[in-house]
């Protein structure tokens, strides 16, 4: 049998939107104020979305630069995927707008697993390319949170906010160390309502008493998201790197979903990795979910926490509840 095809990460964009929302901000429309959002969280501010604009909108700003980056056009594309759980609609997907808005000639779906959606198609887009199936699968993390938040409820509003970021995926040359190299998830619905948004499906349709309720809101036990998300993230972590015979100590990088700097912080100590080599961008953007990780590898790029050869580790974890995993070489 013919050898798999290692994908490799080509370029990387990002969008965030202009409007920015500061704690100080929260502090006149909830109560809260900044210590106490900074202390428990790490978040200073988060950016949202302007009226009108939706996830498809970030999402095709995203490509568009990750695309040129890479100094190709949309007709290069040959799979789209969305992770977002904030789809501009339920149908069509987003990746049909985004294609569309693009211009490119391709087909594509959207992955919704909440904080863990980014991961989970970038594995599956890994396997496009692995299987020789397609040789450029862009790959992209967007939500508008600030669709879904209630922003009455001090315990979820100071929590999020909207951003996407878009990878292409390509096969490495012979030779090329650089791609995914493994990648290990988890779901465990069990925790399902622990993190959740009961209204808009077809258990609890939009009706205009879902609506006074709140269903359309995120719901969410803070503690026990809490608790489990700083025993999983150590878990997928050690996983994929026991796998492939690797140890903590190997690991370049980690950049793992921005959900809470604690829950960061504790991954970090249970894994024995010194500070420099963990990004942390949450204080600027809060958690955006599918958004997280490719906000988080642009960082790490920017501030030379990766470079080409760098053993890198994608984690995270999210409602469903849903978790993962990723290890490549940059």
């Amino acid at each position: 049998m013919p050898t798999p095809l290692r994908a490799k990460i080509t370029a990387v964009g990002t969008y965030v939107p202009a409007r920015v929302l500061s704690n100080q901000d929260l502090e006149r429309m909830v109560e809260t104020n900044n210590e106490w959002i900074v202390s428990r969280t790490g978040i200073r501010e988060r950016h949202l979305v302007a009226a009108g604009q939706a996830t498809s909108d970030m999402a095709v700003e995203a490509a568009r630069a990750c695309l040129a980056e890479r100094g190709l056009g949309a007709d290069a594309v040959e799979c789209l995927l969305v992770a977002t759980v904030t789809p501009d609609m339920l149908f069509p997907s987003t990746a049909c707008l985004v294609q569309d808005r693009l211009g490119a000639k391709c087909w594509g779906f959207d992955v919704l697993a909440a904080c863990s959606g980014f991961l989970y198609a970038l594995s599956t887009g890994a396997q496009f390319i692995a299987s020789g199936a397609h040789r450029r699968v862009l790959v992209i993390g967007a939500d508008t949170m600030s669709s879904i938040i209630d922003y009455k409820d001090r315990a979820t509003c100071v929590l999020f906010g909207d951003g996407a970021g878009a990878v292409l995926l390509e096969p490495a040359e012979p030779g090329d160390p650089a791609g995914l190299l493994d990648f290990h998830h988890q779901i465990e619905g069990a925790g399902g309502a622990s993190l959740y948004m009961p209204g808009g499906g077809s258990r609890h349709p939009a009706t205009a008493e879902t609506v006074a309720q709140g269903m359309h809101y995120v719901h969410q036990d803070g503690g026990t998201v809490f608790k489990y998300a700083v025993r999983k993230m150590e878990d997928v972590c050690r996983q994929v790197l026991e796998r492939n015979g690797l140890t903590p100590a190997d690991v370049d990088c980690l950049i793992p979903h921005q959900a809470n700097r604690r829950i960061i912080t504790a991954t970090m100590e249970r894994l024995g990795l010194p500070a420099d080599r963990v990004l942390i961008n949450i204080d600027k953007y809060g958690n955006t979910t599918a958004g997280t990780i490719p906000l988080g590898m642009a960082d790490a790029r920017a501030r030379k926490m990766i470079r080409p050869g760098s053993l890198v580790l994608l984690a995270a974890v999210g409602a469903g509840y849903t978790a993962g995993a990723a290890l490549l070489r940059w």
